[in-house]
């Protein structure tokens, strides 16, 4: 373990996450292991929340896989240790409202709760299984109207499913 790694497990053992994080496994019935880099993996989380096959809480990397396919997924594994050491940063339990409200902004943006989420983009979007997305939801084109018309980015109505003219079909 570096330096690096060993102060983060100190850090996210004294802010409470860690312990928070054990806490969660245990009420889950997770199968717990000691993990690389200072890290505790817990496996078979079978709650419905959060819906992420996995995810961290201080040092304790959650996933709802059985430990072979954790061992076989190291970029995933990778991702989660950076969720890790952003718990440390944030100095612990303070880093879950941040999270909640970078993915909550992420979504009225584009649609995805990882796209444009800092602590996702510092982790590594692919890493983490996130597609990048370029949506404009807050200026409303995922916003249907009566007439089931989309408004597009720059305010103008366009047609979408249902209201498009079939071949054959009369206008209404």
């Amino acid at each position: 373990m570096t330096p690096a790694q060993r102060l983060r497990q100190v850090a996210n053992l004294l802010n409470g996450s860690t312990v928070l994080g054990l806490l969660l496994a245990r009420f889950a019935g997770c199968n717990v292991c000691k993990g690389p880099h200072g890290l505790v993996i817990a496996t078979s989380y079978r709650p419905r929340l959060p819906v992420a096959g996995a995810f961290a809480v201080g040092n304790v990397v959650l996933f709802r896989s059985d430990a072979g396919q954790v061992w076989g997924n190291p970029v995933l594994l990778e991702h989660e240790e950076r969720h890790c050491t952003q718990y440390a940063w944030c100095l612990g339990l303070p880093f879950l409202p941040l999270y909640f409200l970078a993915a909550g902004w992420s979504f009225l943006r584009t649609g995805s709760a990882g796209s444009a989420n800092i602590f996702e983009r510092m982790a590594g979007l692919e890493a983490g299984g996130y597609v990048e997305s370029h949506g404009y939801r807050l200026a409303g084109n995922r916003s249907l109207t009566k007439n089931r018309h989309r408004i597009n980015h720059i305010g103008t109505p366009r047609r979408t499913g249902a209201a498009r003219k079939q071949p054959g079909q009369e206008e209404k």
